[in-house]
């Protein structure tokens, strides 16, 4: 057996509402609800980023082990060029802890900025060429 790509990831997040908020700001992402719990995920393209509170227990929500907001390092691509990025973070109030810098992502060399969203979760926004 071979997988053959991430049908969603959880974000453990200490305020759903702001970690919302944030990531619709910031990275353009739409909010939905789904389930008879009526839980939050965020959508962008044909990925999707659960938010769990943090205070949620493994039977309201079955997670990992250590379930901790601000332990995740994620990186997302974007069409936007490098200056853009730069620009639309500093617009956004957004403090970018490092870039433009070059890194190697799954497609080869790009040009990443890392910030960080509202838990202190590391956030990449990579470009390729």
């Amino acid at each position: 057996m071979k997988v053959t790509r991430f049908d969603h990831i959880v974000i453990n997040c200490t305020d759903v509402e702001t970690t919302a908020a944030w990531y619709q700001r910031v990275l353009g992402m739409t909010r939905e609800t789904f389930g008879p719990a009526r839980r939050t995920a965020l959508t962008f393209g044909t990925q999707k980023i659960n938010l769990r509170p943090v205070t949620a227990t493994q039977a309201e929500w079955f997670t990992g082990r250590a379930a901790a907001a601000g332990s995740d390092d994620l990186c997302f691509i974007t069409d936007a060029s490098p200056a853009e990025v730069r620009e639309h973070l500093g617009a956004c109030g957004v403090d970018i802890e490092q870039g433009p810098v070059t890194k190697i992502g799954a497609l080869g060399e790009m040009t990443s900025h890392y910030c960080r969203d509202p838990d202190g979760n590391l956030i990449e926004i990579a470009v390729y060429p």
